[in-house]
Parts: structure tokens; sequence; C-alpha cells
């Protein structure tokens, strides 16, 4: 099995005069594992079900290798295809869900033999091949559904919230059983989630989605530490954001307000859209909760913000603090600290200084367009 790469170009979806998917394009590369992340109604089912054929595209072009595919009917594609319902046919055995791909393509019965086993092994149900879909677990359901999308060996799997109807503990189970399974055949996967976590533990790039747009694309790391806009740094992992005003910049990098008695220095460069820079201009602040460190009011030296700690919750492998910074209103920041470290002297109420890497800190717009 060899995956094949899946060109979209321009490709947009109107419902009369509501605009679903708005030219969007993407290349996926043979053999990459692509999530499209992003919250409900932001377009990536619909961007999903236009490349499998189920919906035609308003415009644009969607080519698996170098095949235009745009208008060509769902079952003659050739991909794979896994719901989040798993889609089994009740009235059939495993082994028969398996086998039907199979049969419809007229393939010999020795061959189909041979392809259901070894779909089946991949996928730890060798066993199970007699038993009907009611006498599995849901786990179990959606791996025959997987052996069912890739026993007549797609070079491109499709995938749309296969694990959003199990449990925690067994989705994170199945979430590194795929990405296995997925880089030991060497197929292309485009994955549909809203679940970030999920993302980012099983795929090569993302492309985050948001009003029918890609807001930004990149490797699982990249989307996280440089971010591009507002919507990016708050849908991927947690992010405090600040408002801020600009004060100028110096050799010490920008300079920022963050109440009336404090400023900081940021040293990274400023994120997403170009704007022009003046004193007094209104900026957002963003920094992670694991980038943020407290000590004891008066000894976190010259650079340090005073706040008061509102909660602490212990989550075992971290602790999340709830801090309020002192002078000035809104939501608490959130502070993750590692179990490790001595945080425990913390309590409700204590006066802390709160510490702020300055190259760890972002710099958005105060207000941007929807799609920032």
């Amino acid at each position: 099995m060899k995956g094949e790469s899946v060109t979209v170009h321009k490709v947009a979806k109107r419902y009369g005069s509501v605009t679903a998917i708005e030219s969007v394009s993407v290349d996926v590369k043979a053999g990459e594992f692509l999530s499209l992340l992003g919250p409900s109604g932001s377009g990536k089912t619909t961007l999903l079900m236009m490349i499998a054929g189920f919906e035609l595209p308003s415009a644009g072009l969607i080519e698996i290798g170098e095949t235009d595919i745009t208008y060509v009917a769902p079952n003659k594609r050739n991909v794979g295809m896994v719901f989040q319902k798993y889609a089994l046919f009740p009235h059939m055995s495993v082994y028969d869900n398996v086998a039907f791909p199979l049969r419809m393509r007229k393939i010999d019965r020795a061959q189909i033999e041979r392809r259901v086993r070894e779909a089946l092994a991949m996928v730890q149900l060798d066993a199970y091949g007699s038993r009907m879909p009611t006498q599995l677990s849901g786990g179990q359901q959606q791996r025959v559904a997987l052996a069912r999308a890739l026993v007549f060996e797609p070079p491109v799997l499709l995938m749309d919230e296969p694990l959003g109807a199990l449990d925690k503990k067994l989705r994170e189970q199945l979430q590194l059983e795929i990405k296995s399974l997925q880089q030991r055949l060497s197929v292309t996967v485009i994955y549909v989630t809203h679940d970030q976590e999920e993302a980012l533990t099983m795929s090569d790039r993302i492309a985050v989605m948001n009003n029918g747009l890609i807001a930004q694309i990149g490797s699982p790391a990249s989307l996280y530490s440089e971010p591009a806009s507002p919507f990016v740094a708050d849908f991927i992992g947690k992010m405090n954001f600040l408002p801020v005003e600009y004060l100028g910049s110096g050799k010490a990098g920008h300079q920022i307000r963050v109440t009336d008695a404090s400023t900081l220095s940021v040293t990274r460069s400023l994120n997403g859209h170009a704007f022009e820079l003046s004193p007094g201009l209104s900026l957002r602040a963003a920094i992670r909760p694991e980038n943020i460190s407290l000590a004891a009011r008066g000894s976190g030296g010259p650079d340090a913000i005073a706040g008061t700690v509102d909660t602490s919750i212990y989550l075992g492998t971290h602790q999340i603090l709830l801090v309020t910074l002192d002078g000035r209103s809104g939501p608490p920041l959130h502070i993750q600290a590692s179990a490790s470290r001595d945080v425990s002297a913390f309590s409700r109420g204590d006066s802390v200084d709160i510490l702020f890497p300055t190259d760890a800190i972002h710099l958005f717009q105060a207000r941007v367009t929807a799609n920032e």
C-alpha cells in the first residue's frame, strides 16, 4: 500500500447565499497525516466530504495524485472512508463487513480471504471474524470500520471524527494505534477532528479552519509555538490573553504596559497581520500557562508583576493556579506548574510575584477580522 498526494485548489462550497467553504487550497503530501481541526461550523467536514465525493464543490479543483477527481463519483475515487458512527452492516458478520468492498470490486475468493485475514490482523481482531457488530464494543466496531476502509488498499484514507463516540481512555489508545498503522502502511490520511489534543497527538501537519477558511497550517509544534492569530493561539493548547498598551520599542524589545504600575519588554516579533505600531495602541498579549512562574511577593525582581492567588487545583502530573493581577479586572491568569515544582506553598489569598519570560509573550492586534 502506498499513499498518494491530495491537492485541493481554490475549492469553494456554497449553499444558496451561505458560503460553507471559501476558496481553500491545501497540498497533502503522499503518506502524510493531515488533520482538519476547527470548531463546529468551521467547514472541516464539508471539505472532507468534497474530497470523498459526497459533496460537489461550487468552484475549484481536487486531485489525487495527478488525477482530477473533482466530479468523479465517490465509488470511483478509490479512497477509504471511516465515519464516527462506524456505518457497519448490522446483518453481516465482521468478516463479511470487511470483505464487502472487495466483493464489490469483484476480487476473487482466495484474495478476499487473504486480504480480510490480513486486515483483521492489522487491527488486532483476528479471532473476531464470525462475530456480529452488536457483539463488539465501540472500540472493536471502530477497528472493524478501519479494517474495511483499508482492506482494498486505498492510497488515501479519509476519517471524519472516527473516535468521537468513544470514552477518553479508549480514544487515546486508538489514536496511537491509528497513527502507528498509518506510518506502517504509508497511507495518506486526512482526518477531521474538533479535539486539538487529538490533532496534536496524531498529525504530521494540522490545518486549523475557521469560518470556511484555513486560518493556519503547519506542524503541531509550529502551530503551538508560533500561532499566526489569536484564534489559532486560543484553539491550539491553552493560552492566557491580556489587553495591554503599546509604549514603544527599544534595545530591550517592544515595551508594553500591563497594569498602571507594571510594564514588560517583549522580545518576540509581532504575530499575525502587519499593522502600524504607535504609542498608545491597544494590543493583546498572549502567553501559555506553562511559561508563567510565581515567586513570593517581593522576591521576583524588578520585572515581576504583583498578583493574588485565587485558586489552586491539583491534577496529578501538574497543578493549575488561578492568579489575579493586582490593580486590574478581568479573568485570572491560568498558570500551570509541574507537580515536582514547589507550588504547594501558595494557597488562596497569597500575595505573589508573577514572572513572564519576555521571549514567550506573543503580541496580537486588539481587534481583527472574524478569521483573525
